[in-house]
């Protein structure tokens, strides 16, 4: 069998497992990589060569140089100000959306999200907004504002080294930038004027209450003199009960500890603060002898008691109707008043699951987050809903939101590790002045060494990183924290798979197929259907994948035309960045269809406009800027 079929099976196969999405993208291009050696496809002696490519290099130097912006406090200062636009739908989605595309042209795109994403949420519950209307436009102006240079997004990294492998030297810096910065700017004047009115507005979940309709579900349960949990600790409990039902704190006399910081033994007269509904209620009455609270026990006897008198008392001349439905109202104001539960001092936080969390496909039994990272499971929402089912029963999902208890301490770390985005509102920490004056120095000495041509930018990006580290403006720490490895993965594996799609000739035949269709149209013709196949590959998997994969196609079809290679490699890049369509096709998109109660067909409604605006603008541009 041709190596050209064997690469064209081993693709086939890895893009099938892209979009089925049951094994992470990292593992998936892990196994083509090892398979296309297995075949002979690719050398064994170079196999792991793609691991020290200078895209991935820069990739990983451009995440410990954004890690450090964040923590010097340079984001921060940016989102203090985003914070007082006020209560104007137009100017908060104009300095978010602005904001974020500024942000993303010089550090990481998901990375700018992240920062932005607790602001967006705290600007719709302080003005009852629907988060729905901002975390859509803020997610596409984070993939349009990576186009403007080159350490924006991962494709742009790509494409520059491929030019360099091809003709020996590289995009820019700034070489984007002409063709980035105007689709940019037409992709931000559309979601303003009309993007964002096609984004589906969903009931407003901006607030932990809303969203998880928590207050309904706390209830007091007393450890009564006949119980069976007296002398259980809280994990005896669970393990009786054999399900996760979040104890939220232990009220023992006058003092009151949370539940995950518990660790003693129940005794009688103890007070349990628990998040159950009806079945769960049971299941702890029923198991552990636990009872409703004392004191909400004597209220409902006083309110029967009331109401058993009321109805042996003589009628006033009043409608019985009205009385009647007076009566209710009031005996329900009255259980309303007895369900409210003292909730003050509890350490309650949301967060989101990232696409390359441990958590994935994971349930909270395997994760053991009460024993290894000291966290409760209180609730989960999914599609803007809280989900219904037992806790220990839900395998998450990339964009999940979940409500945890934790102590304060723990809660950063644990998240971090868990590769959790917190939603809740963050107090901005502003940094200290000199880092974050040492911080744009060091990633303005780096920029400008690109731009004079003094070190590539794979060296210059690892210098500033590495200084970074050395001067104190990122922990070292937090700077391996920063790396994201799954990404780093796919990039190493897909590399030596992309360039066997090239040395196989399997690049060479499909540009020959396209030449084939398009002989008798214009070359910008051709350009088109290059930029529509490329965005709708990125659309189903990771952008980075896709760039790796048009490459050396873009190449082939250049050299089929014989016209200038640019063009085509500048198609690729701002194509790839443009997975507009599907809540899969990028990290950003994923991690706002939680907090923003999107669906999978929501994002179509913009995204598929704002794609043609995108290829409108792109096309003429490029043919402008690096004519053929």
């Amino acid at each position: 069998m041709a190596d050209s079929t064997l690469v064209f099976i081993v693709l086939g196969l890895t893009l099938a497992a892209f979009v089925w999405g049951r094994f992470r993208y990292d593992l998936v291009a892990l196994a083509a990589l090892l398979g296309s050696v297995m075949l002979g496809l690719v050398p064994s002696q170079e196999a792991f060569l793609g691991f020290g490519h200078p895209a991935v290099i820069t990739v990983a130097a451009v995440l410990v140089i954004s890690r450090g912006f964040e923590r010097s406090g340079v984001v921060d200062v940016i989102a203090e100000q985003v914070l007082k636009v006020g209560e104007r739908l137009f100017l908060q989605l104009a300095a978010l959306t602005g904001t974020v595309v500024v942000l993303s042209g010089f550090m990481n795109n998901v990375g700018a999200l992240a920062l932005l994403l607790p602001v967006a949420m705290r600007l719709a519950r302080e003005h009852d907004t629907s988060p729905s209307l901002l975390l859509m436009p803020l997610a596409f102006g984070s993939l349009l504002g990576g186009l403007t240079t080159l350490i924006g997004t991962p494709p742009n990294i790509i494409i520059a080294s491929y030019r360099r492998a091809v003709t020996g030297d590289a995009f820019g810096m700034f070489s984007f930038s002409p063709v980035g910065v105007s689709v940019a700017l037409a992709g931000l004047v559309f979601i303003l004027l009309l993007g964002w009115r096609l984004v589906p507005q969903r009931a407003g979940k901006a607030s932990t209450e809303e969203m998880f309709d928590t207050a309904n579900y706390l209830v007091e349960l007393k450890v009564g003199e006949e119980a069976k949990a007296i002398g259980w600790t809280l994990r005896d409990l669970h393990d009786a009960l054999e399900e996760t039902i979040p104890v939220l704190a232990v009220v023992r006399g006058e003092k009151r500890r949370a539940g995950h910081a518990f660790y003693g033994s129940l005794q009688e007269g103890d007070i349990l603060l628990v998040e159950a509904g009806p079945e769960e209620m049971k299941l702890l009455e029923d198991k552990a002898g636990l009872s409703l609270g004392a004191e909400l026990e004597e209220d409902e006897v006083s309110a029967d008691e009331t109401a058993s008198r009321e109805s042996d008392a003589e009628p006033v001349q009043e409608n019985p109707g009205r009385k009647h439905r007076k009566e209710k109202k009031e005996k329900k104001e009255k259980k309303k008043k007895k369900k409210e539960v003292d909730t003050e001092g509890l350490e309650l936080v949301e967060a989101v699951v990232r696409n390359d969390s441990m958590m994935v496909n994971r349930t909270v039994t395997q994760l053991r987050l009460q024993n290894q990272f000291g966290l409760h499971l209180v609730a989960v929402a999914r599609d803007g809903g809280r989900l219904k089912q037992r806790l220990r029963e839900i395998r998450f999902r990339p964009g999940d939101v979940l409500l945890l208890q934790g102590g304060e301490s723990e809660l950063t770390e644990s998240l971090a590790t868990l590769g959790c985005l917190p939603l809740a509102s963050r107090n901005l920490a502003l940094g200290q002045p000199r880092l974050l004056l040492v911080s744009l120095a060091i990633f303005g000495a780096a920029i400008l060494a690109i731009m004079l041509d003094l070190l590539p930018a794979a060296v210059a990006l690892s210098v500033a990183a590495l200084i970074s580290l050395l001067v104190g403006v990122l922990p070292l720490r937090d700077g391996y924290q920063a790396i994201d490895g799954p990404v780093l993965v796919l990039l190493g594996a897909m590399i030596p798979v992309g360039q066997a799609l090239e040395s196989s000739g399997g690049a060479a035949l499909i540009a020959e197929s396209l030449l084939a269709l398009g002989s008798d149209w214009p070359v910008v013709v051709t350009l088109v259907g290059l930029f529509v196949i490329t965005m709708m590959l990125s659309d189903v998997i990771n952008n980075a994948a896709a760039a790796v994969l048009m490459a050396p196609i873009a190449a082939s079809l250049a050299n089929g035309f014989d016209v200038s290679i640019d063009p085509f490699l500048m198609t690729v890049a701002v194509s790839a960045s443009c997975a507009f369509l599907t809540p899969i096709g990028h990290q950003s998109n994923t991690l706002v269809m939680g907090p923003g109660g999107y669906r999978f067909g929501d994002y179509w409604r913009m995204g598929l406009p704002l794609e043609l605006v995108v290829m409108a603008v792109a096309v003429p541009m490029i043919l402008l800027v690096w004519p053929l």
